[in-house]
C-alpha cells in the first residue's frame, strides 16, 4: 500500500475515487540511478507511474545492440509495458532508471477494470499509447533523416531536459550505445563540438553550452 501523500502528487491525472483505489492496491517503489526496472523476456506485472525521476526505456535487437526509443517522466507511463500488459506477453525492452526514481506500483490486473471504471484511466493511458509513439516515431525519423552529429545534438539536448541539468554524467561508450553507434565516433564527434564551443569535455562529464 501507499501513502494518501504519495496519490495525491497524481491528483491533476485522476479523480478522487480512483486515487483513493490506486492508494489501496499499488506499492511505491524507490529505484536507484542505474539500476534496470524491467528486462527484455520479463512477464510485465505492473505498470508503472512516475513521481518523480525519469526512465529510458532502449530496445535490443537480435545481435544485442541497443538503440534509445524515449524517456518516461513524471505522471506517465510506459506505452510499451501497458502492450505487454495488453497482450499478457513478456517485456519487449529495456528500462533503465536515468536518475534516482519514484513510482508508484499498479498490479496488471487492474487496468481492463479501471478502463472501463474511470474516464481519467482511459484518457491516461491513450494519451500515453500517443505521447510515446510520437517520440518513437521521432527517433525512427532521427534514424532514418538525421545525420549522427545531428542526432547527437538531440539526444545531448533531451538528456540535459531529462536531468535537469547542463552537466550530464555519461560516457561516450554510453552515448555510443544509446545512438547505436561507437565509442571512437561518438568521441571524435563530441571533440568536434568542444572545439567549436558548443560543449565542454570532462572526466565521464558533458557540459551543455548550446
Amino acid at each position: 500500500m501507499i501513502t494518501a501523500d504519495s496519490t495525491k502528487i497524481l491528483k491533476f491525472l485522476f479523480e478522487e475515487e480512483l486515487l483513493s483505489e490506486i492508494q489501496k492496491v499499488s506499492q511505491l517503489q524507490k529505484v536507484p540511478k542505474g539500476e534496470i526496472m524491467i528486462d527484455v523476456g520479463e512477464q510485465v506485472k505492473f505498470i508503472p507511474i512516475l513521481l518523480e525521476g525519469a526512465i529510458k526505456i532502449v530496445r535490443e535487437d537480435e545481435s544485442g545492440e541497443e538503440v534509445l526509443l524515449y524517456y518516461v517522466e513524471f505522471g506517465n507511463t510506459c506505452a510499451m509495458t501497458l502492450n505487454c500488459c495488453l497482450e499478457n506477453s513478456t517485456s519487449e525492452i529495456r528500462a533503465i532508471c536515468e536518475k534516482d526514481t519514484s513510482i508508484i506500483m499498479v498490479p496488471v490486473s487492474f487496468m481492463d477494470k479501471w478502463l472501463v471504471n474511470y474516464r481519467s484511466w482511459r484518457n491516461f493511458i491513450f494519451q500515453n499509447y500517443q505521447d510515446r509513439l510520437n517520440e518513437m516515431l521521432k527517433a525512427i525519423d532521427s534514424l532514418t533523416f538525421l545525420k549522427l552529429d545531428e542526432r547527437l545534438r538531440n539526444y545531448l539536448k533531451e538528456k540535459s531536459k531529462v536531468a535537469d541539468d547542463s552537466t550530464l554524467e555519461v560516457t561516450h561508450l554510453d552515448i555510443a550505445t544509446d545512438l547505436n553507434s561507437s565509442r571512437v565516433v561518438i568521441s571524435r564527434l563530441l571533440k568536434q563540438m568542444e572545439n567549436e564551443g558548443e560543449v565542454s569535455l570532462g572526466r565521464n562529464t558533458i557540459k551543455i553550452k548550446y
